[in-house]
């Protein structure tokens, strides 16, 4: 399935894309001119940020964009509930000569993200646009999602975490993208080995209760391991007896010594983990092995991770898997995808605005920015402009009131040229430099924020032009 996805790319797509481009494509509007913009209206896990990820797979995803044989043929012979083919024969050969020319930025990979703004934003030929839109929401929502999780875990920890979560991961292509997103919100490394090689994550590992088992004693498994693995030997201790199994690995912690290398630590996956890694510690100390880590795995996240921490627990390096490759507890970031302004070619915009019952379910009409201000080293805020009024000084707010821009703060433009006329402009950075961007932007954030149930909100306003605007769109299309 992996090795077969990028031939059929261009069907990752709802059903109903394809009916809207086959209809665009039938009424004339399949090369009018469309801005959609993929945000998310609300912070996942209680938090108050977001990391930018994805962008990679997106990248991808546009450059190898197409309808090959084998997708219009399964297309050509899809019928509807009378029993007639939905397409017709000259759709289906427009979208055999389909390539992607829309104009895309988006926030750079490892980049914080904030609730109302565009993460990506892609303006071009209206089917194209509408096209684009599921593939778009599942790569950015899924990696974006993981990579938060393991950023809230890696600061709760303190310390190394590494990724354990390929066998609870949702299927092989849901596991490779946790593994890169975790790895990006902050982990060390991964036990994916296919994560491994194909983005260059340090993949890391011990061993499981089956290898202790499959021998006469835990000893004889211990010092086994120890033999074959003498310079990266971390010991799995709680198959039997915990405490005894720490005994037993402290004893080829000294034997190992011996031979000139050394145990590099102990796993505990089981139990009190605050009390065992205590006790270890101590029995680790007592044989002098003060330099062998301490690993604790077990259904571990960022609450229990600082509960445990909390408790004084003398752990080294976190192995964390379920809760973090499946989003625990969140399940989806809430990213959507609208449109904000369409024209005709060569004709002026017309700003949209979609108002619904849910106030939070209101969208920014026009050709959105963002601009992001730093003020003595940390974010002060951000503010969403239009693209043909430019930004002001000052920012309304959601709930009307205002803020100045202060006349010492540095801003920056948030939203990157990807892709210009379909063609990449966007080279992407080696994923350790995404790594490295990730810790750079938490750097920047106040410390009220990084809590897990943080006390302060990010200021993310528009522009004072772009709130008029967006008023008026208001009153235009409500009354």
């Amino acid at each position: 399935m992996i090795n077969d996805f990028g031939e059929r790319r261009a069907l990752l797509t709802d059903f109903y894309q394809l009916t809207m481009a086959y209809g665009y494509w039938k009424t004339g509007k399949c090369n009018d001119e469309a801005v959609f913009n993929l945000f998310f209206r609300r912070f996942p896990f209680n938090g108050a940020y977001v990391i930018a990820c994805g962008l990679e797979q997106l990248i991808a995803h546009v450059v190898d964009f197409r309808f090959n044989h084998d997708s219009l043929e399964y297309l050509s012979v899809l019928q509807n509930s009378a029993h007639n083919n939905i397409f017709e024969r000259d759709f289906i050969k427009y979208l055999r000569d389909l390539r992607i020319t829309c104009d895309i930025d988006a926030i750079p990979e490892g980049s914080l993200a904030f609730t109302a703004e565009p993460m990506v934003r892609v303006k071009g030929p209206l089917l194209q646009c509408q096209l684009l839109e599921s593939a778009l929401l599942n790569i950015i929502n899924y990696q974006s999602l993981i990579a938060t999780k393991a950023a809230r875990i890696c600061v709760a920890a303190r310390g190394p975490v590494f990724e354990f979560g390929l066998r609870r991961a949702p299927g092989p292509d849901g596991a490779l993208s946790a593994s890169r997103a975790a790895y990006i919100g902050g982990c060390c490394g991964t036990s994916n080995v296919l994560a491994g090689k194909v983005f260059g994550i340090p993949v890391k590992g011990t061993h499981a209760h089956s290898w202790v088992m499959a021998f006469g004693s835990e000893s004889e498994s211990f010092d086994t391991l120890a033999q074959m693995l003498p310079d990266d030997c971390i010991l799995l201790v709680d198959t039997y007896d915990t405490l005894a199994g720490v005994e037993r690995a402290a004893r080829i912690g000294e034997v190992m010594k011996t031979r000139g290398v050394r145990l590099s630590g102990i796993r505990l996956d089981s139990g009190d983990i605050a009390e065992l890694s205590c006790k270890a510690r101590e029995i680790l100390d007592r044989h002098g092995l003060i330099d062998c880590r301490v690993v604790a795995s077990n259904e571990l996240d960022e609450y229990q991770i600082a509960s445990l921490r909390q408790r004084g627990a003398m752990v080294d390096y976190w192995g964390v898997g379920t809760r973090l490759v499946s989003g625990y507890d969140e399940g989806a970031l809430s990213g959507v995808y609208k449109m904000s302004a369409i024209r005709t070619v060569g004709n002026d915009w017309n700003y949209k605005l979609k108002i619904t019952g849910s106030p939070e379910k209101a969208t920014c009409g026009g050709l959105p920015l963002v601009r992001r201000y730093l003020l003595n080293n940390l974010y002060w805020g951000d503010m969403v402009f239009d693209e043909q009024l430019g930004p002001g000084n000052v920012m309304v707010m959601s709930d009307g009131s205002r803020l100045a821009v202060p006349d010492n703060a540095t801003g920056e433009e948030l939203l990157q040229p990807i892709f210009r006329k379909g063609k990449l402009v966007y080279d992407s950075p080696r994923i350790e430099n995404i790594r490295e961007r990730t810790f750079t932007e938490l750097c920047r954030l106040p410390e009220e924020m990084l809590k897990l149930e943080p006390t302060m909100v990010y200021p993310v306003g528009k522009d004072e032009n772009c709130a008029e605007l967006n008023k008026r769109l208001a009153i235009q299309y409500h009354g």
